[in-house]
C-alpha cells in the first residue's frame, strides 16, 4: 500500500508526526510512505529512513498536484486538516484519514476558560488516523535524524563549552511563547555552567544582549547555525531549557532532559515534550490559575493585556533550582 502523509508546518508539529511515520512503515507490510510538507520544513524529515519520498509545497501548486497524481496513492493520512490539505484530497480523490484538530474545544477554552479537551497527547491523536490499518503506538517516542555533514564539531563552539553545556532555547514563533529577556539575563548571570543560546536569526540580537553578561560562559548561537546543526547542538547538550517551540520537541526526540517554559499556551493542549514509555521526563514551568490564560491556542506577538504575567511570574529562582538539581 502507498500512503501520503500530509503535515505542512511547523517544526514541532512535524516532529510530533514521526511516531505515525515509523509505526506505519514498520507495522504495515510493504508500506510505501511519502510525506508532503512545505519546502522550508523539508530539513525536519529529510533524513528520516521511514519515509520513501518527500514532496514539498513550493512555488507551483499545480505542478505539485500533477506530481502527486502520478504516484497513484492508496490512502492519504492528513495530519494537518486545513483548506490546503482539503484541496490535495479533492485533487487526488483517494480515501483519506484526517486528524481532528479540536478547534471548537480550543476556542471554548481560550474564550471562556472551559476545558473540554480530552486528556490525550497529540501524538496519540495523530495515531488514531492509522488505527484502521492495525497500526498501534509502539511507545518508542519521537524521531529526529541528522546527516553526518550536519553534525557540529568542537571547533564550532567555544573551547570553554567543549566539556559540556546547557542549551537554552530562547526563540519561539511568537512573543507570548518567549520567556522575557531580563529573566534569561538574570538566569544566565547566576547559573554556574557554560550556556549555549539557541534560536533563529530573528533571535540573534536578543542573544547578543544576554551574552554580554559573560561572553565566556554564554555563547550566542542564534542565527549562526542551520536547523539541523542547531538540533545537533541540542543533542549534544547536557540538559535543555526551552520555550514551547520546535527545538523543545527535537530535544525530546533525542531523549534529553528538558525544562520547558510555558506562557500563553498550556500543556492541556496536548503538546508537551513526548518520550513514549521511556524513563525520561520533562519539567513544566508555568503560571497556573490565571483568568486570562490561555489567551490563544497559538500565541501573539505580545501580551494582548500588556502585563505578560503568564511568563513574568515564572521565577528565575525556580528555574535555577530545577536546573541545579539536574546538572
Amino acid at each position: 500500500m502507498k500512503f501520503l502523509i500530509i503535515r505542512f508546518s511547523s517544526i514541532g508539529d512535524i516532529v510530533l508526526t514521526t511516531p505515525v511515520i515509523r509505526c506505519l512503515k514498520q507495522q504495515v507490510p510493504d508500506a510505501e510512505v511519502h510525506f508532503l510538507t512545505r519546502s522550508s520544513y523539508r530539513p525536519v524529515i529529510e533524513h528520516n529512513p521511514y519515509i520513501d519520498k518527500i514532496y514539498v509545497l513550493a512555488h507551483s501548486w499545480e505542478l505539485m498536484i500533477e506530481e502527486l497524481l502520478t504516484e497513484h496513492y492508496d490512502y492519504i493520512i492528513d495530519l494537518h486538516h486545513n483548506t490546503k490539505t482539503l484541496r490535495v484530497k479533492n485533487a487526488l480523490k483517494v480515501k483519506s484519514f484526517s486528524f481532528y484538530k479540536l478547534n471548537i474545544q480550543k476556542y471554548i477554552l481560550t474564550a471562556f476558560k472551559i476545558n473540554l479537551l480530552p486528556k490525550v497527547h497529540i501524538v496519540d491523536r495523530y495515531m488514531k488516523t492509522v488505527a484502521s490499518f492495525g497500526v498501534k503506538n509502539d511507545q518508542a517516542g519521537l524521531d529526529y535524524f541528522i546527516s553526518a555533514d550536519e553534525e557540529t564539531t568542537l571547533n564550532d563552539i567555544p573551547a570553554s563549552h567543549g566539556v559540556g553545556y546547557i542549551a537554552c532555547v530562547i526563540g519561539a514563533a511568537l512573543g507570548t511563547k518567549k520567556w522575557p529577556v531580563h529573566k534569561w539575563k538574570s538566569f544566565c548571570e547566576q547559573m554556574e555552567h557554560p550556556i549555549i543560546l539557541l534560536g533563529g536569526p530573528e533571535d540573534a540580537e536578543i542573544g547578543n544582549e544576554i551574552a554580554t553578561i559573560d561572553d565566556v560562559k554564554i555563547y550566542n548561537a542564534c542565527g549562526k547555525f542551520k536547523l539541523n546543526e542547531s538540533a545537533d547542538l541540542v543533542k549534544k547538550a547536557k540538559f535543555v531549557i526551552s520555550n514551547d517551540t520546535g527545538l523543545m520537541h527535537i530535544a525530546a526526540a533525542f531523549n534529553k532532559q528538558i525544562i520547558s517554559l510555558w506562557g500563553n499556551t498550556i500543556p492541556e493542549f496536548g503538546m508537551t515534550p513526548y518520550y513514549g514509555d521511556k524513563s525520561v521526563s520533562a519539567v513544566i514551568l508555568e503560571t497556573k490559575k490565571m483568568w486570562c490564560r490561555p489567551c490563544s491556542k497559538i500565541g501573539y506577538k505580545k501580551c494582548p493585556l500588556g502585563h505578560f504575567n503568564c511568563m513574568e511570574r515564572i521565577e528565575v529562582e525556580t528555574l535555577l533550582k530545577k536546573t541545579r538539581q539536574r546538572i
